[in-house]
């Protein structure tokens, strides 16, 4: 990929369950393969993920409103 930006962003409702899935998925990613790809439309981009990465796990529980549980991976 060339030196412009991409940022790519998606929020559905799904159930618990796919959702699940989803991230069974992107971890197999990582695990088999190194890279994540994603698709949007015509267009493919595969991200190449380093061999050590930082990995952060935000729990957070609004008493009586949304909860929402937030994984980073970075490198």
């Amino acid at each position: 990929m060339g030196e412009e930006l991409y940022e790519h962003e998606t929020e559905t409702m799904m159930t618990r369950e796919q959702a699940a899935a989803r991230l069974r998925a992107l971890a197999d990613q990582l695990e088999r393969h190194n890279e994540v790809r994603v698709n949007h439309g015509d267009r493919e981009v595969s991200v190449r993920v380093a061999d050590q990465v930082g990995f952060e796990f935000e729990v957070e529980v609004e008493p009586g409103g949304k909860n929402e549980i937030e994984v980073t991976i970075s490198w």
